[in-house]
């Protein structure tokens, strides 16, 4: 277990213990810390100032807490953030991508911390700023702009914002001839719309007070939005919803799903008036997606047993079950992951053996090739395009080592133009780096995936520390991508591991399910595998690893707490879903009916409260010596309510054994996603950065590069 001397010794909070009882399917729990929970949290995400101030006052507390114990990396942290914004181009912009007259696109400008959107001539001039980010965030505590996009008609321009981090956006539009707002303006809404046909109105999805997208309606411009149309919806609070449109402006697409099940609506683009039509009703367990194709609709689906999916077409005058027919066929092993639509070719991006690869599909002569690059690990990404009738498709590559490259590939002569290659300026040599993939053995013998990049220089012998990064739930794969941030802990001697656990899907469809519900520990017992594994191959040594996990991987991070904390030296947790059975027994927040398809359903069914209740990091802490822990969140988070981190910190404190100590460190003006600004985030990135280095005994390495 790590030494903590480089902590000093002060005592951390401890809030008052107030017992609640809950008893579900004959089983009785007590939660001390249950009133840390604001009784308003509905009203205090729209209005901070309202949270009751005895809660404030414990939330404060452990910031003052964590101020004092972080207090000798001030400088530390420092260099890391002079470090990593050195790494960025602060005047970056990105591609233009063409729409008709204009090209479109969103850049910063120096010292700026949102973006700004802007538009050129079609083939090059003068850029016109449509929308600054940093004039609109000015003044306030938290800004992040939603969708942006721009009518047909090129006139004008619909934007979201959240200025409270609670995800409760408000829509704006924008005459961009004359640079001024209309009087238009929708609160509470999901952050994005779709214009209509006739560009007098937009499609938008309105958030209930839980925080549930469960209307679309139709704002015609200059009405009241207590006159809008509703268009459809959605009773069931186990399913999102989400409002879309395709290129060519015809279609308006209403989706609707959780986690394993979906159902498209569809209505036309030029009549609001129309009531949608249903494509295929949701039947559990089916899963399909859209995408326009002409006269066809593109349908990727698991319909009939395609685990790793399929693509069908049907017409798109009549797009139903019974109208669909096979293009391409189900292929165990090769996961499909989406589908990109254009006038005369079709384009896929899918997964096998575990790396990305693109897929062209000639529509006419039914040919197919495929782009793929020879690294051992590495990222692709399909862009989305403005434009239908077009040959050229837009995808980006980066791997570990080597900085984001933007290509225009055109389908018909297979002609690949390198747009841009992302700019490093402190400088970026990839030949001092080593990117590899590694293979752990599970214990009932799958395989798991494990990315790594280390400096060249690094000694192998087990001395060095390590970055251990997870997720592991949604289906999510954390892709092997060039990330510059990871090179202020890679020069500092850290070797950077991602462990791609069940419950992502990295390699196939069955990877995800061997990784939720009943399967769930597969995914905590993955990662302590890769954990060992990293050790006996002399990577590191388990007292100098630093597991480190947001989100879902935060609950992720207290499993692994729980069940081997002699495995990891330290344990960084990001907005950590830790109170699992609490939140999936609690209908009423946000996320937790859209959510039981994942975890299951603890209200119903006794067996899914006790595979719940078996790996849920609050309700398994117990008097073991945890290695130092730090814990971060957002006050408004309406995902990972701030609530789960504090009563987390607080049972540790209380429960465990050993002097390690448990850090908790609240954005009292953010969200789930952290600060909004992208300098600020790299103060909070510096921030957790400097936990590891302290953790694993580099703190005193101020000064980048310890390999010199």
């Amino acid at each position: 277990m790590t030494k903590t001397s480089a902590f000093p010794i002060v005592s951390p909070p401890v809030p008052e213990k107030r017992p609640v009882s809950d008893t579900h399917h004959g089983i009785t729990r007590t939660d001390d810390y249950a009133w840390l929970r604001a009784d308003n949290w509905q009203e205090m995400f729209r209005d901070p100032s309202l949270l009751d101030a005895g809660i404030r006052a414990e939330l404060e507390a452990e910031n003052a807490y964590q101020s004092k114990l972080m207090a000798d990396t001030v400088e530390l942290q420092k260099q890391l953030f002079k470090e990593m914004k050195g790494r960025i181009k602060e005047d970056d912009s990105s591609v233009p991508m063409k729409d008709g007259p204009y090209a479109y696109g969103s850049s910063f400008k120096l010292g700026g911390e949102q973006p700004r959107y802007f538009r050129m001539p079609r083939d090059g001039g003068v850029e016109q700023i449509l929308l600054d980010g940093d004039a609109e965030a000015e003044g306030k505590a938290y800004f992040r702009l939603g969708g942006v996009d721009h009518s047909a008609d090129h006139r004008k321009l619909l934007w979201a914002f959240d200025d409270k981090g609670s995800e409760f956006y408000t829509l704006r539009v924008r005459d961009l001839a004359a640079g001024k707002e209309l009087a238009d303006q929708i609160p509470d809404t999901g952050g994005s719309g779709v214009w209509n046909a006739g560009n007098n109105g937009f499609f938008y999805t309105r958030l209930d007070p839980n925080h549930r997208p469960s209307k679309v309606l139709f704002h015609a411009l200059g009405d009241s939005p207590d006159r809008d149309r509703l268009i459809y919806e959605e009773t069931d609070p186990g399913f999102f919803m989400n409002v879309g449109g395709t290129r060519s402006n015809e279609w308006i697409m209403i989706g609707i799903n959780d986690h394993e099940t979906s159902e498209y609506r569809l209505l036309s683009a030029s009549d609001p008036f129309a009531e949608p039509k249903l494509v295929s009703p949701r039947e559990i367990g089916l899963q399909y997606d859209l995408e326009e194709g002409g006269d066809i609709f593109f349908i990727l689906t698991n319909a009939d047993g395609a685990k790793d999916f399929k693509i069908m077409s049907a017409p798109a005058s009549d797009p139903v079950r019974a109208n669909w027919q096979e293009l391409v066929p189900h292929e165990p092993g090769r996961l499909i992951l989406s589908v990109i639509g254009f006038k005369d070719h079709m384009v896929r991006l899918e997964r096998k053996e575990g790396l990305p690869r693109i897929v062209v599909h000639d529509r006419n002569s039914g040919e197919e090739h495929h782009l793929s690059l020879d690294e051992e690990a590495f990222s692709l990404g399909l862009s989305g395009s403005y434009e239908y009738d077009t040959e050229i498709m837009r995808f980006s590559y980066s791997s570990m080592t080597t900085p984001a490259q933007v290509f225009d590939y055109n389908m018909r002569t297979r002609e690949r133009v390198l747009l841009k290659t992302q700019e490093v300026p402190s400088g970026h040599d990839p030949d001092l780096y080593v990117t590899r993939r590694l293979m752990a053995p599970a214990a009932d013998g799958e395989l798991v995936p494990i990315s790594l990049l280390h400096h060249r220089d690094t000694p192998l012998d087990g001395s060095a520390p390590c970055l251990l990064y997870g997720y592991g739930s949604y289906g999510i794969t954390v892709p092997a991508a060039f990330n510059t941030n990871w090179f202020s802990l890679v020069d500092r001697g850290f070797v950077f591991a991602i462990a791609h656990v069940r419950g992502g899907k990295d390699k196939g469809y069955g990877w995800y399910d061997d990784g939720k519900r009943e399967n769930k520990m597969n995914t905590f017992t993955d990662f302590i595998a890769v954990a060992r594994h990293l050790v006996l191959e002399r990577y590191t040594s388990h007292d100098r690893i630093i597991a480190q996990g947001g989100s879902a991987g935060g609950m992720l991070m207290g499993a692994i707490a729980n069940m081997a904390p002699e495995s990891f030296g330290g344990i960084i947790a990001e907005v950590p879903f830790v109170d699992v059975l609490t939140t999936m027994l609690d209908a009423s927040l946000p996320l937790t009916p859209p959510e039981w398809p994942e975890w299951g359903n603890p209200i119903a069914s006794a067996d899914d409260y006790r595979t719940i209740a078996a790996y849920s990091p609050y309700d398994n802490v117990a008097a073991l010596d945890y290695p130092p822990i730090l814990a971060l969140a957002g006050l408004t988070d309406p995902r990972v309510t701030y609530w789960e981190p504090a009563k987390w910190v607080a049972r540790l404190r209380e429960r465990k054994s050993g002097s390690n100590p448990v850090l908790f460190k609240i954005n009292m003006d953010s969200g789930h996603a952290g600060a909004s600004g992208r300098f600020s985030r790299l103060e909070e990135i510096a921030y957790t950065y400097a936990f590891a280095l302290k953790v694993a005994g580099r703190a005193h390495l101020v000064e980048h590069n310890l390999l010199s």
